[in-house]
């Protein structure tokens, strides 16, 4: 069996003789000296941060637990609250039985729901692993959840590559969530116990309940979606010509007269949209959504990326009109390097070796280039991810 690049351990590993030679490596780097062995990129990338921060591995560092109350609100507020069951039903079921413990925080790190074996969660609690606790790295070191924050990639520590000595009895296998909607980062699944019980199916595991989220979390997307178009119905039979009927995020819930399209920019009042196909359109609010309909003149759209300046410029224009928008520099790289792949185009795989010089970040990626197209909209298309053929793009650099 071929582990993730992220594992900490491979099968067949003897935990207890690893857990001694990684000790030996904590010891080493922390007290400043020479280790017998480098530790892994990931583990020696946080332990420069959290030794740059000042924080001490010889003991708990601050956790500042929120209140029950702030906790309760976190849980309604947030959008995991919607598929927390779901993540229950395939951690929680074995948690008792293989000793480990189930953990779900939001996008700051704050530990909202938690449980699993008894005797574990003792544990835990002596650690200052328990509900309302802020795992960063800034607060309690190197640690899964706080890792896989930081490095917006899953993460799975083992013994000491942890950095306080309170944390090394154990191991953590970290996952972040994303709205598959917007690309927002909604918060991390970890799953976390005596380090002597590591079983390498744990990746796997928390893969699983990560990909079940967020298929949960997009099919409660696509139903909205429907009663978006359903709630439509009205106003499309008496309207005629190309229109796209959009939710709040730009995706499209009804398309009529022009290719299908998944997505377009988000819509907001008198503010103008380039959608290929249609060209420059102006949304009209419409119920819970918004009706997209071209003004006349050419449907062709032509944008030119600008990174001359200080700040990275798009400006999308067509016969219609034209607009402009600031992008992030991460933005904007991304868009050049779909314009210099060509029709080709590039898969998420492909720029995360670009972005980052492996394949561990395809999550963060997608969630990007998700981020991305609520400012372009169609201008970049998916499968694979690509400058749409409605589009002529420039990048002036």
């Amino acid at each position: 069996m071929t582990s993730p690049s992220y594992a900490a351990v491979r099968p067949g590993t003897d935990l207890g003789v690893h857990a001694r030679a990684l000790r030996r490596v904590h010891d080493a780097v922390l007290g400043g000296i020479r280790p017998p062995d480098a530790p892994r990129p990931l583990v020696g990338r946080s332990w420069q941060r959290v030794m740059e921060l000042g924080l001490d591995p010889t003991r708990p560092n601050a956790r500042d637990p929120l209140p029950r109350s702030l906790v309760e609100q976190r849980r309604r507020e947030s959008g995991l609250s919607q598929v927390v069951d779901d993540i229950r039903s395939v951690l929680g079921s074995v948690a008792d039985a293989s000793r480990f413990i189930v953990v779900v925080t939001d996008a700051e790190a704050t530990i909202l729901w938690r449980e699993g074996a008894p005797r574990v969660l003792m544990e835990a609690d002596r650690l200052g692993f328990s509900e309302g606790a802020c795992w960063t790295e800034e607060q309690v070191g190197t640690n899964a959840i706080g890792t896989a924050l930081t490095e917006a990639a899953p993460v799975q520590l083992f013994s000491a590559e942890h950095f306080e000595e309170g944390q090394i009895p154990w191991y953590c296998t970290a996952s972040p969530i994303h709205d598959p909607r917007t690309g927002d980062l909604l918060g991390i699944v970890d799953v976390s116990g005596p380090a002597l019980t590591l079983h390498p199916a744990l990746v796997a595991l928390v893969e699983t309940a990560t990909r079940l989220a967020e298929a949960q979390l997009w099919r409660r997307h696509q139903e909205r979606l429907d009663r978006l178009r359903r709630s439509a119905g009205p106003v499309l039979a008496t309207t005629s010509g190309p229109l796209l009927v959009v939710d709040d995020h730009g995706w499209v819930a009804h398309h009529a007269g022009v290719s299908a399209r998944d997505r377009i920019a988000v819509p907001a009042a008198q503010r103008t949209l380039a959608v290929p196909g249609l060209g420059l359109c102006v949304p009209e609010r419409m119920g819970e959504g918004w009706l997209v309909r071209p003004s006349a003149g050419e449907r062709t759209v032509t944008a030119t990326l600008d990174l001359t300046g200080d700040e990275a410029l798009l400006e999308v224009s067509s016969a219609d009109g034209a607009w402009r928008t600031s992008l992030s520099r991460r933005h904007a790289r991304l868009l050049a390097d779909l314009h210099d792949a060509g029709r080709e185009g590039l898969t998420a795989a492909a720029l995360s070796r670009r972005t980052y010089g492996d394949d561990a970040h395809q999550v963060t990626v997608r969630a990007e280039v998700s981020r991305l197209r609520r400012v372009v909209g169609g201008l970049v298309t998916t499968g694979p991810y690509r400058i749409s053929a409605d589009v002529s793009l420039t990048v002036r650099r």
